[in-house]
């Protein structure tokens, strides 16, 4: 079987998505070859400006591990209408088995939820052959009016919607389809007008005329205005409503993340803050456990240096099982000469004395960034919500050196992945500065860091984190610090986590991530701020509002007593507010 995803290009002019649009189109003209080529060429013009065409034009993807498009849909939104548009849709020929148009049809009336819209209508060609001179379509529109029928779709009755424009030329009008999306909305007379309006104008305003619209929209009299009966699935209701992605978190689990046991007296970072958040968050019902996948070390590398990665992976694998190497030696005189002892060579590559290396350090860090990437690649195909439940954590690993219990930065490399299908902010709330993401991105204007965390005056990592880092070259102005004083409440969290808020909403990212650290808790030993269950739950909710997929990646949180009963009051929050936004 072959194995595709599906994702939205919301930036048709990145390089990653330049091949994939270009696909897209060679798809599109073997399937539809009377479609002009300027036609062709507007698609990306209106993808670019939606307030020109007064729609946002959404292009969705299948593709294999291999760039490979095998299918695709355009969907149009109109907000000031509310409904959806399905433009286009198509697969690679000699795939009409594939179920990857079914695929991506599940995948838009999923994206139709998501926007609360009253559903899909889209045009089809006609089964009637009264309606066609040529009849040797009617098999193939047969076919697809049969597939659409079995998610409840079927054309509006009862109106002049399929005459013809030009009778001398035009020939086979279509049917206006309409997929309510399983809510059983009756959509009214005056709905229906303007709806029709609406696509006339907006999808032809070059060749359906006035008089002709009017004709059109005037056809409409009942009220509610009545769909065609099912004509080739027998049963009333084939398909039950489709439930929205956002309204579930994807849980991706590090199942490795307990083979870094380090029992050393002192060494807090342990394999039970995992359980204990996991038990509390299993009781909120709406994580789906989701499968880790494989990633190549590609993705490590672009992130971090070359000879680093090399030598976690090979230090960690040297070392016999139960020993530590704690670094003891710096050698930040002569950088250019690294030493050869391993365990002195540790020191050149790490920040401070208690991050120990070990066999399995590397093992479960590596295991980590697959989870991580699996959250992101989530994103892509269409959740809201993703959540990377690992350790070690990773957000204090720059781009050549470990520290603060961690290895790779796994928020990094997610954003990094993301960053190539359009921008991404990465939004740090541990309450150690995210030193790793500002270190990595500190001259990238496409992945905004911002950073709520305790005052480097007082706080790890202490030599960064400052106000006035604010990045640099192209980069200047996309890192955000807001160092805190020692003693804080929840209260005034709150109001900086919603002045950053207002910068994220300013930078208008495609995608975002959150460092979600737990020890600004009070009794954390870690801290020095004192936030409550209720506060976490505050937090969370300021993060609900947002628009934007979005993927939590573990960090720190040290009081197993309470890091769980944070936990789940923070999803809390955060859910509060999604499913406000998602339920009718």
């Amino acid at each position: 079987m072959a194995i595709f995803k599906i994702r939205k290009i919301t930036d048709a002019y990145l390089p990653s998505n330049i091949s994939s649009v270009e696909q897209v189109f060679t798809i599109l003209r073997t399937h539809f070859p009377s479609v002009k080529e300027e036609k062709v060429s507007e698609i990306l013009e209106q993808m670019r400006d939606p307030l020109k065409y007064q729609f946002a034009s959404n292009l969705f993807v299948a593709e294999d591990g291999r760039s490979n498009i095998k299918g695709f849909a355009i969907m149009l939104y109109l907000p000031d209408k509310n409904f959806c548009f399905l433009d286009y849709i198509a697969v690679t020929p000699g795939k009409t088995s594939s179920g990857v148009g079914g695929a991506i049809y599940e995948r838009l009336r999923e994206e139709a939820q998501l926007l609360k819209s009253l559903g899909i209508f889209m045009e089809c060609l006609p089964d009637d052959e009264r309606l066609c001179k040529d009849k040797s379509s009617i098999k193939q529109n047969r076919g697809r009016l049969a597939f659409y029928e079995r998610y409840g779709a079927r054309p509006v009755s009862g109106t002049k919607y399929e005459t013809l424009v030009n009778p001398e030329t035009d020939d086979c009008p279509p049917y206006l389809v309409y997929d309510d999306l399983g809510n059983d909305i009756q959509l009214s007379a005056l709905q229906a007008k303007k709806i029709i309006r609406a696509i006339l104008e907006r999808k032809y305003p070059e060749y359906c005329p006035e008089d002709y619209i009017k004709m059109v929209v005037s056809s409409v009299k009942e009220d509610p205005v009545k769909l065609r009966e099912f004509k080739y699935i027998l049963k009333e209701r084939p398909h039950e409503k489709t439930s929205a992605l956002k309204d579930e978190i994807a849980l991706v689990v590090n199942d490795k993340h307990d083979i870094h046991h380090v029992k050393d007296i002192g060494y807090i970072e342990s394999p039970v803050r995992i359980k204990s958040i996991l038990k509390e968050i299993e009781r909120l019902n709406t994580f789906k456990l989701s499968p880790k996948k494989g990633f190549p070390d590609k993705h490590i590398t672009e992130v971090h240096d070359v000879k680093y990665f090399n030598y976690i992976k090979t230090v960690c694998d040297k070392l016999p099982e139960g020993k530590s190497i704690y670094p003891y030696v710096f050698p930040v005189r002569n950088a250019t000469r690294p030493p050869h002892d391993y365990s002195v060579l540790a020191g050149y590559y790490c920040i401070d004395t208690f991050t120990p290396i070990n066999r399995n350090a590397y093992l479960a860090a590596r295991s980590g960034v697959n989870c991580v990437l699996t959250g992101a690649e989530l994103l892509l195909e269409g959740y809201h919500t993703a959540y990377a439940l690992t350790r070690p954590p990773g957000h204090h690993a720059e781009r050549n050196v470990f520290g603060g219990f961690c290895y790779f930065n796994n928020a990094s490399i997610a954003a990094n992945f993301l960053s190539k299908y359009g921008k991404v902010v990465v939004l740090d709330i541990d309450y150690h500065h995210g030193n790793g993401h500002q270190q990595i991105f500190y001259d990238r204007k496409d992945v905004f860091t911002v950073s709520i965390h305790g005052n480097p005056a007082f706080a790890y990592p202490y030599f960064t984190g400052f106000s006035e880092e604010k990045g640099e070259g192209a980069g200047e102005g996309f890192n955000l610090n807001f160092p805190l004083k020692e003693s804080l409440s929840g209260e005034e969290y709150l109001s900086c986590l919603k002045k950053a808020i207002k910068e994220i909403k300013i930078f208008k990212p495609e995608y975002m991530i959150v460092s979600l650290g737990f020890d600004p808790a009070k009794g954390d030993p870690t801290g020095t701020w004192t936030l409550s269950a209720a506060d976490f739950k505050n937090n969370g909710t300021e993060l609900g509002k947002l628009p934007y997929p979005l993927l939590f990646v573990q960090e720190g949180g040290y009081k197993n007593r309470s890091l769980g009963v944070n936990a789940r009051n923070f999803f809390e929050g955060y859910l509060s507010t999604r499913i406000m936004k998602t339920s009718c």
